[in-house]
C-alpha cells in the first residue's frame, strides 16, 4: 500500500523549491488494544484524523522546531544552528520558541511528527506575521523567526498576550499549530483605522501593520465592568487578522460539564 492509499492532502502551500502539505490518514484501524480500538471508533465517528506535515524540497531548505522531525527520504541532511545566539535567547525566553532551530537541506520528502491537532499554512509575501507564542512549527528557509515586543506594554499585559509574541518575516510559507481546524479560522481585512474588537483571547494571528491594544468596552472602567465585557482585545488596521471563535467553546467543553446544556 502506497502513500496515496493511506494519506490524503487537505491543504497545500508552496514557494520555489519547497512545498508544504497537511496530510491526514484516511482511516486508522487501531492496535491490538481494545482500549485504543474504542478510542479510534469514537474518533472515526467524530471525523477526527491523524495528521502530519509533509515537506517536499527541491534543492532548497526548511526550518523546523527541534524534535518535530519524524522521518525523511532523499538526498537530505539535518543541521542545527542558533544563527544569532542573542537573538535565539530572546526568542527562547520571551516567546517560548526553541533556542536552536533545525534546518533540513537538499532534495526529498520530510514528514513531521503525527498529531490529532490542527495546522494552518500561511504564504507570506514580503510581509510579517505576528502569532501566538508557541504557534510556530516549521517554515521555508528564507523566513526570519524572531521575538516581537508589543507596541503598547500595558495593553499587552492587560490583553492577555504578554509582552512578546512570535514574528515571522519575509517571503515564504510558514506552518502554525492552530487551536482549531483551519476551516474554522475567520480572516478579517481591516482598512486603515478600522477596528476589530474581541472579547477573549482567541485572536490567532495578524499582519505586522495591525495595531493591538486592550481597550475598555465602555467609556469608563465602571461601564466596562458593569456591562460584563471588561477589556476588549482591539485590533486597528490596516492589515489582516485571523481569529478562532470556536477555541473557547472547545476549551469549555473540555471542562467537566461546562458549556453543555443542563437537563431540567
Amino acid at each position: 500500500m502506497n502513500d496515496a492509499d493511506l494519506l490524503e492532502v487537505i491543504e497545500t502551500e508552496q514557494v520555489p523549491g519547497a512545498k508544504f502539505e497537511v496530510v491526514q490518514y484516511k482511516f486508522l484501524k487501531g492496535s491490538e488494544s481494545l482500549y485504543v480500538a474504542e478510542k479510534m471508533f469514537f474518533a472515526r465517528q467524530a471525523d477526527i484524523h491523524l495528521k502530519m506535515i509533509r515537506i517536499t524540497l527541491e534543492k532548497s531548505e526548511t526550518q523546523i522546531e527541534p524534535g518535530a522531525l519524524y522521518f525523511m527520504k532523499g538526498n537530505l541532511w539535518l543541521e542545527s544552528s542558533t544563527q544569532s545566539l542573542s537573538k535565539g535567547l530572546m526568542r527562547k525566553f520571551t516567546t517560548g520558541e526553541t533556542l536552536f532551530q533545525s534546518r533540513i537541506k537538499g532534495t526529498g520528502e520530510i514528514y513531521l511528527e503525527p498529531s490529532f491537532g490542527h495546522y494552518s499554512l500561511f504564504n507570506i509575501d514580503n510581509d510579517a506575521l505576528i502569532v501566538d507564542k508557541g504557534a510556530f512549527y516549521c517554515a521555508s528557509g528564507d523566513l526570519d523567526v524572531s521575538a516581537k515586543l508589543q507596541g503598547n506594554v500595558s495593553s499587552a499585559l492587560l490583553g492577555g498576550e504578554g509582552l512578546f509574541q512570535t514574528q515571522i518575516q519575509g517571503t515564504g510559507v510558514v506552518v502554525l499549530v492552530s487551536p482549531v481546524p483551519a476551516s474554522e479560522l475567520l480572516m478579517y481585512e481591516l482598512a486603515p483605522g478600522e477596528k476589530l474588537s474581541v472579547d477573549g483571547s482567541f485572536a490567532f494571528a495578524r499582519t505586522a501593520g495591525v495595531d493591538f491594544r486592550a481597550e475598555k468596552s465602555g467609556k469608563s472602567l465602571f461601564q466596562s465592568v458593569s456591562s460584563g465585557e471588561g477589556l476588549l482585545q482591539t485590533f486597528t488596521g490596516p492589515g489582516l487578522v485571523w481569529i478562532a471563535p470556536t477555541e473557547q467553546v472547545y476549551n469549555r467543553l473540555m471542562m467537566t460539564g461546562a458549556g453543555l446544556p443542563s437537563r431540567g
